[in-house]
């Protein structure tokens, strides 16, 4: 059996929180034989655990602690630390992993409900389970999500992955702790009508939008100096918008499938030890093959 999980990327700029899509890099599980014990088959590293204590395990045995043991492989095209929702995927995989061998039955709406409960947040778990774009809200009163997919204009997705890791907890650090109303009243405004253009396939206006986020991105630009630079050649080429991927350090750029390629270009010229990729949106959220 083997699991599979999309990279994601929270916020599209406004959509602080709430807004993910599904991106077309992966995290691979793959159940091999029984074993006497856990074991995780991986080359992502020595900081990665290879037993129980490893992330994947540790959301699985919490919600099926009877499992039989299973050596297990693991590989992963998500960089970690980057904004582009690695420890989501790894949850959503052991949720999965709990789901199948410890015969759960688990709804997609559960899988949200607990995934969320473990992140603290949706707008990474959502796309990963449900795929595609998802729009999110966690009530922290009732402790329900609600989560609405839609299906993301087409277009070419351009991720400039710095060769440095940015900590969420780091980059939530520099935010500020209330907004005044007006400010709150205007942020919130300028996320609504970008779901809305993105809904009409209006790329242009939701690329502009993207840009005018007033909850986070103005105070981690200074830990992300690149995403002006980016920001510049974006628009100057043609690009829809560019965003912070979730904390970053990662900037998306959301750009007409004719552009990409000149973009890509000006991009990989910036930064020789960043990584420039071509990405899509992947319209399919955790699947078991």
């Amino acid at each position: 059996m083997k699991i599979r999980v999309p990279a994601t990327s929270a916020n599209l700029g406004p959509g602080f929180d709430s807004c993910g899509i599904a991106l077309s890099k992966y995290l691979v599980i793959e159940v091999l034989k029984e074993s006497s014990e856990w074991e995780i088959i991986h080359e992502l590293g020595k900081e990665v655990p290879t037993d129980r204590s490893n992330l994947l395990l540790r959301v699985a045995l919490k919600l099926a602690p009877s499992m039989k043991p299973h050596q297990i492989r693991m590989t992963s095209d998500i960089p970690l630390a980057r904004g582009l929702g690695s420890s989501s995927s790894v949850i959503v995989a052991g949720i999965e992993l709990a789901n199948r061998l410890g015969n759960m039955n688990l709804s997609a709406a559960q899988k949200l409900e607990i995934a969320t409960a473990i992140e603290g947040h949706p707008d990474n778990v959502g796309p990963a389970i449900y795929g595609d774009f998802a729009v999110t809200a966690y009530d922290h009163q009732s402790k329900h999500t609600y989560l609405v997919k839609h299906h993301f204009p087409e277009c070419d997705i351009i991720a400039y992955i710095p060769d440095h890791e940015l900590l969420t907890e780091t980059s939530r650090h520099v935010l500020p702790k209330e907004l005044s109303f007006q400010q709150a009243v205007e942020a919130s405004a300028i996320a609504n009508v970008m779901i809305a253009a993105l809904i009409n396939g209006n790329l242009p206006l939701a690329g502009q939008l993207m840009q005018q986020d007033r909850f986070h991105e103005s105070y981690r630009e200074k830990m992300v100096p690149h995403l002006s630079t980016i920001r510049q050649i974006c628009e100057e080429e043609g690009g829809y918008g560019c965003f912070l991927s979730g904390a970053g350090p990662t900037v998306l750029a959301i750009v007409p499938e004719d552009h990409s390629e000149r973009i890509l270009r000006l991009l990989r010229a910036l930064e020789p030890e960043a990584s420039i990729e071509l990405l899509q949106i992947e319209r399919e959220g955790v699947q078991v093959f």
